[in-house]
Parts: structure tokens; C-alpha cells; sequence
């Protein structure tokens, strides 16, 4: 087996984390994966993948729409999922465009209610293919009120990560692809990748991180499904492994091996105090001489899953992070993987709550 992420890795980074999943049936799959990765080592079965609107999911729990409601293929279809544990909260919610009222209602959820620590967010295909063949200004437009809002309403120290659109197939079946819109589906790889533009020019203008998931899965096209736009177990862990890192760097947590005792150095995103090193086996914490950052490596721009790292439990109060200086990370597109923000955690990680006092009223 490839190396990966591993259950006890994904838990210790993600704990005392609120992560919400916003997208489509891809970012569904997202969701699932990283839910399924904080309780096992496994990966997603076909069944698992395909379901949508399920009761219930790896001990998750449907919130609202699917199976609660009507179960169709249109542009009102909704979905609300949420895994929880004493130390981990997972949400999602299917949206088929990226600023309508119903993502009003979503981001008026966040900002009246529980502030989340990670925004994995993609609305792209279901907005240029089932709304308007001339998508492209009105979701430009969109995009501006979603980030404007969006930025309006988390705290600062809220991490939101834009993954571009993965690359669709010459020839799409899809239940988003309705009989009244078939024509269009040859043309949407392309679309894809002019809105795909889009979406990472304004998130990185707004200051949000940006993975660039289209470019990462280039020459990986055999885990795509025989539909054209979805993708098999394997990407989808993949696609976990990358997200995971790019958390852990956007924390200043220094993964390592626990297999073999020794670091897996990531190029430091933040300047500071020496980055922390983090071990499996206990809380404990050591400090190396930070390296000059010089971008990223070649290691981002494999086909097989990244190397397996970990994270043990941390705490931010040993030092305050910040970015600047030449340790910084060029912005998109020189950079495909894009740390805009700071994202600082004034809070004790090993609390089962987090200080009410960082939230609003």
C-alpha cells in the first residue's frame, strides 16, 4: 500500500477542530472521506460513494434534506450532514450554487451559531452547466458576494480553503446532467477550467487559501469514474492527504513519521518561533531550526498519495505564529497551493471546548 494519512493522525490534527464541507457530490465525498478517516483505516466502498441522502453514515447523522425530504437530481435538492464526537465536528451541506439564499441561510448558520475552525468549500459545475449557458459574469459576481459575506462573517483565525474543480471527462454522465442539458456536456471540461480561474483569482484577492485540485489530478485520470466527473476511493484519499497537509502547515505543525521516528520535513509556511514537531506518542514537543522556505517541492506534484506523516496533540501557547518575511508563500498562480491568511489558535487544544470568548454574541 501507498503511504497515508492514518486515523490516528487525521484525529490528533483535527482535534477540538469544527470543519465544514461545502459543495457538490465531490465535495460530499470529501466529507465522507475524512469522517470515515477520523474513526478508520479505510477507504470509501462504491456503495459509500454513490449513496447520497442516507439516514446515516459511518455513525454520522442526517441533519436536513435527503431521505428527510424528496430525493431528486434539481437545483433545490438539499442535503445537511454532521459527525460529531467529543472532540471532532464535521459538517456538510450540498450546494448547487455558490451564492443563493439558501447559502445566505447557511452562512447566517456560522455566524449566529458555532464559528468553524476549517471552510473546505467548491461550487463550480451545477453553476456553470444548470443555471445559464451565459454563467460566466453572473458567477464572477457570485463569487465576489460569497467571499465578501463569507469574509464578513468568520473570525480571522478561520481557515477557508477554495479547491478548484477536478477535470471532467470528454463524455459526462451525472445526475446534475439532465436530459434538458446534454448538449453542453462535451463543453464543460472547458468551462470548467475558465471558471476554475475565477474562483482562484477571487478567493486569493479575498485572502483565502486556494488548492488547486484540477492541476493535482492532471495525470491521474484513471481514478476518475466511468461517469466523467466523479472519482474512486483512492483520489478521494488522496485529495484528504493533501488537504491534511496543508492544514497542518497552515497551523505550523511539522508532521512526522511514526514509523521510523524520524521528521517529514514541509517547507514552514509561517515565520516565528521554531515550528513544532509533533510525535504520535505522546504531547510532547521538540523545536529544529526552521529551513529557508523556497516553495514547494516536486513531493505536491505526484501522482501517488503523499508520504505518511502525523500529528500529535499540540498546543499554540508555547509561542504566536505569523507570516511575512522570505518564509512566506508566494500567492496563486505562481503557487498552486496558496497560505493567504493567518491562522492563529489562541485556545489550550487539549480543553474538551473552546473559550466561549472567542465567539460572537
Amino acid at each position: 500500500m501507498m503511504g497515508m494519512v492514518t486515523q490516528s493522525q487525521a484525529s490528533q490534527l483535527l482535534h477540538n477542530k469544527f470543519v465544514v464541507v461545502l459543495g457538490d457530490s465531490i465535495q460530499r465525498s470529501v466529507y465522507k472521506d475524512l469522517v470515515l478517516l477520523l474513526q478508520k483505516d479505510a477507504y470509501l466502498t462504491t456503495s459509500q460513494l454513490k449513496s447520497k441522502g442516507e439516514l446515516s453514515f459511518e455513525n454520522d447523522c442526517l441533519v436536513e434534506g435527503g431521505r428527510l425530504g424528496t430525493m431528486n437530481n434539481g437545483t433545490s435538492y438539499r442535503e445537511v450532514r454532521q459527525y460529531r464526537t467529543d472532540h471532532h465536528l464535521v459538517r456538510f451541506y450540498f450546494v448547487t450554487r455558490v451564492f443563493s439564499p439558501y447559502m445566505k441561510s447557511i452562512l447566517a448558520d456560522f455566524d449566529h451559531g458555532l464559528k468553524p475552525d476549517l471552510v473546505i468549500v467548491n461550487s463550480c459545475v451545477w453553476d456553470v452547466s444548470r443555471y445559464s449557458r451565459e454563467w460566466a459574469l453572473e458567477y464572477r459576481d457570485n463569487l465576489r458576494k460569497f467571499f465578501v459575506q463569507l469574509k464578513n462573517t468568520l473570525p480571522e483565525d478561520s481557515m477557508v480553503v477554495w479547491n478548484m474543480t477536478m477535470p471532467l471527462g470528454k463524455k459526462i454522465v451525472g445526475g446534475f446532467l439532465v436530459p434538458e442539458i446534454q448538449h453542453v456536456g462535451p463543453l464543460l471540461r472547458f468551462d470548467v477550467i475558465e471558471a476554475n480561474l475565477y474562483g482562484a483569482s477571487l478567493a486569493n484577492e479575498f485572502g483565502f487559501d486556494v488548492l488547486d485540485m484540477h492541476f493535482q489530478f492532471r495525470f491521474s485520470l484513471h481514478l476518475r469514474t466511468n461517469d466523467g466527473v466523479h472519482w474512486n476511493a483512492v483520489a478521494h484519499r488522496k485529495m484528504t492527504c493533501l488537504m491534511l497537509e496543508h492544514a497542518a502547515q497552515a497551523w505550523a505543525v511539522q508532521l512526522s513519521n511514526p514509523d521510523d521516528g524520524k521528521t517529514v520535513y514541509r517547507p514552514p509556511l509561517l515565520q516565528g518561533p521554531f515550528p513544532q514537531t509533533l510525535n504520535s506518542s505522546g504531547p510532547g514537543l521538540k523545536t529544529e531550526q526552521p529551513r529557508q522556505h523556497n516553495g514547494f517541492g516536486t513531493q505536491f506534484y505526484v501522482d501517488n498519495i503523499p508520504r505518511p506523516f502525523t500529528a500529535g496533540f499540540h498546543s499554540f501557547e508555547t509561542g504566536t505564529f505569523r507570516r511575512g518575511g522570505d518564509n512566506s508563500a508566494s500567492s496563486w498562480p505562481v503557487n498552486n497551493f496558496v497560505m493567504k491568511q493567518k491562522h492563529r489558535r489562541p485556545y489550550n487544544p487539549y480543553a474538551r471546548e473552546k473559550p466561549r470568548y472567542l465567539y460572537k454574541n
